[in-house]
């Protein structure tokens, strides 16, 4: 299995390397053995799994592997174990003759439990089990039997680095320092918002109540709805969605990695940094309120969910923050946890807040769930090996939905979950899509689902109506190594520790390689996308 983590971290490192625009001679050596590396990975992935380590995506159900492990009831996982930081349990206290016969109701007056009672608290239980499990099942043959056509935007020329969709209207952001619009029923490009000197990075649209304000502002029609853009030029634009021309400009001091809105009081505009600063701005003057050295590298990600706010770095470390709109610091940090809590580090982290939990994606194969009250983390399987990447997660309708991408196949696909139980539902492969890097889902007035995904490439992945067919539709398959998914998780893998770590030597490697180059291994690709 070592070779099988060296190559796993080569290609790693040459998939980060494609990224950035121009790349040095050694690294273009590099670069040009990723075909040889990906076929002997399969190669060994082959001997060492057998034909199911490859074999993806399996079919009907009849035709279904056996699964690897046991099913996991519909029911919400139980707590993991607390990390080892945590306070010792102090010893229960001996307890006395009364409370022991109390316990075992063979205290004076003490009257047993009726068995009728038990027999009826068991029998309802089973059929709430029973009920649960059907709704599943019905829930998994529905979307077993959905297709998705694939349509790509062309406008881009370099990474597109986010996006975000407001009604039928998607827009990206780029490498190229452009933030488009697109009109997704037609896939035609509607405006070109040209502005930033730098790559964009982030993209956020503001609930349409703060947007009506902006506008009375501005007086515009409270219809209005206005995007934000951040780019590594160091400036915040805010844009006027139908006609696309910017009202406002930010100067924030360091390159802005992250951007959200928070909905509280007259709204905050929360920006991330390269160096790991959070800053909050006044939606209502545009000044700058706080600003918080937060992290210790890049903040990759900012969610906000109510009146918290989440933001993650690429060091691995989380920070929740509660948002007091009457304080002159609006910004209130509540928990903070480091790598080695969460799992994560030496990747672009990406999150997904849900109550207590947060979904948490840093290109391993697995996404770790963490109860950011407490500190416990689960690990939810999101591809049946190693090799996969995890880059995004996100959710909606009671869904959550993690992009994963083979490094021995070059293939993404999209995993389907459950909400709140994390139980898989299905998976949509398309071999044809580059890695996704960015991704935004929402629903049509029908009630289909609409998503978009970024990379190399913009692609709108639209639910189709049942009858509906044609030749390149892409069909919804299922996975069965990934039924129960959720476990509980005190550390990570043996093969995901090794496999990300930058100690290796290069002679035991096959094929011998160029030189490692710096940092590559341990960077996020949003680091290349700077560069």
């Amino acid at each position: 299995m070592g070779e099988v983590r060296k190559l796993q971290k080569k290609l790693r490192q040459i998939e980060n390397l494609e990224i950035k625009a121009s790349l040095t001679t050694e690294e273009r050596v590099k670069v040009s053995k990723k075909a040889e590396l990906r076929a002997r990975l399969a190669e060994l992935l082959l001997q060492h799994f057998g034909p199911q380590q490859t074999q993806s995506i399996v079919g009907d159900e009849s035709g279904k592997m056996k699964r690897q492990v046991p099913e996991v009831p519909p029911v919400p996982a139980p707590a993991p174990k607390m990390p080892r930081a945590a306070s010792p349990v102090p010893k229960p206290k001996p307890k006395t003759q009364a409370e022991a016969e109390a316990e075992t109701g063979q205290g004076k007056g003490e009257s047993e439990e009726d068995p009728d009672s038990q027999d009826h608290s068991a029998s309802t239980e089973t059929s709430q089990q029973q009920q649960k499990e059907s709704e599943f099942s019905s829930l998994k043959a529905s979307w077993e039997a959905t297709k998705f056509r694939l349509r790509t935007l062309e406008g881009h020329s370099d990474i597109i680095t986010c996006v975000v969709a407001v009604d039928n209207l998607v827009i990206s952001g780029s490498r190229d320092t452009t933030v488009k619009v697109w009109h997704v029923p037609t896939a035609t490009e509607q405006r070109n918002l040209g502005g930033h000197t730098g790559g964009v990075t982030c993209l956020c649209a503001p609930p349409p109540e703060y947007c009506r304000r902006m506008a009375r502002f501005l007086d515009l029609s409270e219809k209005e709805r206005f995007i934000l853009s951040g780019a590594s030029d160091c400036c915040v634009r805010i844009w006027v969605l139908s006609t696309g021309q910017c009202v406002k400009s930010i100067y924030t001091f360091n390159a802005v990695t992250a951007l959200c809105f928070a909905p509280e009081g007259h709204g905050y505009i929360i920006t991330g940094s390269d160096a790991g600063k959070v800053q909050a701005w006044s939606w209502q003057s545009m000044e700058n309120c706080q600003s918080v050295n937060a992290h210790g590298e890049a903040v990759t990600a900012l969610q906000s969910q109510g009146p918290l706010v989440f933001s993650g770095s690429a060091d691995g470390s989380l920070c929740v923050w509660e948002v007091r709109p009457s304080h002159r610091t609006p910004l209130e940090r509540l928990q903070e946890w480091g790598a080695s809590v969460t799992g994560c580090g030496g990747a672009h982290l990406a999150l997904s807040p849900r109550g207590d939990r947060v979904f948490l994606a840093c290109g391993r194969a697995s996404v770790r769930v963490l109860d950011w009250r407490t500190g416990t983390v689960s690990r939810m399987t999101n591809h049946s090996s190693t090799a996969g990447v995890t880059d995004c997660i996100n959710q909606m309708s009671g869904l959550l939905i993690g992009s994963c991408f083979d490094l021995a196949t070059g293939g993404s696909t999209l995993n389907l979950f459950t909400l709140p139980q994390c139980r898989y539902l299905v998976s949509i492969l398309s071999p044809e899509t580059p890695r996704i890097l960015c991704f935004a889902a929402w629903r049509t007035a029908s009630g289909d689902h609409r998503w978009v995904t970024g990379g190399r490439g913009l692609t709108v992945w639209e639910q189709l109506p049942s009858k509906s067919k044609q030749k390149g539709d892409v069909a919804v398959r299922r996975d069965s190594r990934l039924d129960g998914s959720l476990v509980e998780s005190e550390e990570d893998s043996e093969e995901e520790v090794d496999g990300e770590s930058d100690d290796y030597s290069e002679e035991d490697s096959m094929p011998q390689d160029a030189a490692d180059v710096e940092g590559v291994a341990s960077s996020s690709w949003l680091r290349c996308v700077l560069q």
